[in-house]
């Protein structure tokens, strides 16, 4: 927060990563900003009041600028089970309170209209199409699905674009408007990348930011094991073998038969084959809970049919690494699961399986897994195996050097 305050947006809406550590401290990052954070449909529910600004207007050229944010709890994993704080959930709601902030305050001074979005790219399409016309709105910037457009799309008369991930590039909209008709009449579309071609750096932000790296090195750069070969991410919506390796850590301390690891949870691309204690936690930075539960055969057969259909795997879906033992094929053109085994055997639609999960997919496990916390509770044999995720996740490293890890077919689509 500190460096955001250094760089001084004129603007930010929230992605899903500011509710990672729950409602009181996403309060407490708004109270450190020293930039203006919009969010049109935030809700405290029992008294039906927005809890940050919804919208902001901007002056800039000679042009007043409206910008409004969204997001949706399909991207809030963390605030699903607080009661006291909601999001309009479909993006139907969230269109609405869109069109709240523009029918209010969109008056004839207002030259351009930026709604701010962290929904994924695909919702962001089907946005435009609810926004009508009467609102005004010329841009949907977005986030989330990590989507890089070399142009923008264009749905509804409005501009869609997204500038990937992090911070290797910039996106750039140079914009021609006409403030007769409040309305963009030419543009041009830039990926910028972020290099030493471009720009210097700052020596300021770099001291600033080398003066918390030389604390932080002297604990994380201590070495926790030597992988046997360097392990890859690639995509979360596949099967890859860093995420074998952490499902099957988790499965050995949770004595389970399947183990669920959101796969978007891992955030590396590549991993070893030296891991320090800093890599572990960049490549697995959110500490969690784990849950077994005992299921039966149909019910997991269910999850995942559910799971690896083909509408999930579109970069918002939540998709899953799984441990051994499991052999899974699933068709996309007839849309069926044609056969789950584990340990070579089919699954007996009878018989009780245990799975493990990370809490927060507990937490929204009837969306990302099409399976109640009732269904889930109703063996009674519901246990927390571990409160931590990460410390198990290193323990395990620690005490199995030179291990390898391959891509096995655990999940295959055809």
């Amino acid at each position: 927060m500190e460096i955001m305050n250094y760089l001084a947006p004129d603007v930010v809406s929230l992605g899903n990563h500011e509710f990672d550590y729950g409602l009181p401290h996403l309060l407490f990052l708004e109270k450190m900003a020293n930039f203006p954070i919009v969010i049109a449909n935030l809700y405290i529910k029992k008294y039906y009041k927005r809890l940050m600004q919804p919208y902001l207007i901007i002056k800039k050229a000679g042009f007043d600028i409206l910008f409004t944010g969204i997001i949706t709890e399909k991207v809030m994993d963390s605030l699903n089970q607080d009661n006291l704080i909601g999001s309009f959930v479909s993006l139907e709601e969230a269109s609405t309170e869109v069109g709240k902030i523009t029918n209010a305050y969109k008056n004839d001074d207002i030259d351009l209209t930026i709604v701010l979005s962290h929904i994924g790219y695909e919702s962001d399409l089907e946005l435009a199409k609810m926004l009508k016309p009467e609102w005004g709105v010329d841009l949907i910037i977005g986030g989330h699905s990590h989507t890089i457009l070399d142009k923008p799309a264009k749905v509804n008369n409005i501009l869609i674009s997204q500038a990937g991930v992090g911070t290797n590039q910039v996106g750039r909209f140079d914009l021609v408007v006409d403030d007769g008709t409040n309305s963009i009449v030419d543009y041009n579309w830039q990926l910028i990348p972020i290099n030493n071609k471009l720009a210097n750096p700052d020596k300021a932000l770099m001291d600033y930011i080398e003066s918390y790296k030389k604390k932080v090195d002297r604990k994380y750069n201590s070495l926790v094991c030597k992988l046997a070969e360097k392990l890859t991410h690639p995509h979360r919506m596949i099967e890859t073998s860093l995420g074998n390796l952490i499902a099957d850590a988790f499965a050995e301390i949770a004595e389970c038969d399947v183990m669920f690891v959101g796969a978007g949870s891992v955030r590396v691309k590549e991993f070893g084959p030296m891991i320090t204690l800093g890599d572990l936690r960049t490549c697995f930075p959110y500490d969690d809970t784990l849950r077994r539960f005992s299921i039966t055969g149909q019910q997991l057969k269910k999850i995942f049919k559910y799971i690896m259909r083909k509408e999930n795997r579109n970069s918002e879906g939540e998709c899953y690494q799984v441990s051994t033992g499991i052999e899974a094929i699933y068709n996309d053109l007839t849309k069926k699961l044609e056969s789950l085994k584990f340990k070579g055997k089919p699954v007996d639609n009878k018989k009780q399986y245990r799975i493990c999960l990370q809490n927060y997919s507990f937490g929204s496990c009837a969306d990302y897994l099409n399976i109640t916390q009732k269904e889930l509770l109703a063996s009674g044999q519901g246990k927390v195996v571990s409160t931590s995720a990460q410390g198990v996740l290193e323990e395990y490293l620690r005490n199995h050097q030179n291990i390898s890890s391959k891509v096995e077919g655990r999940l295959f689509y055809k």
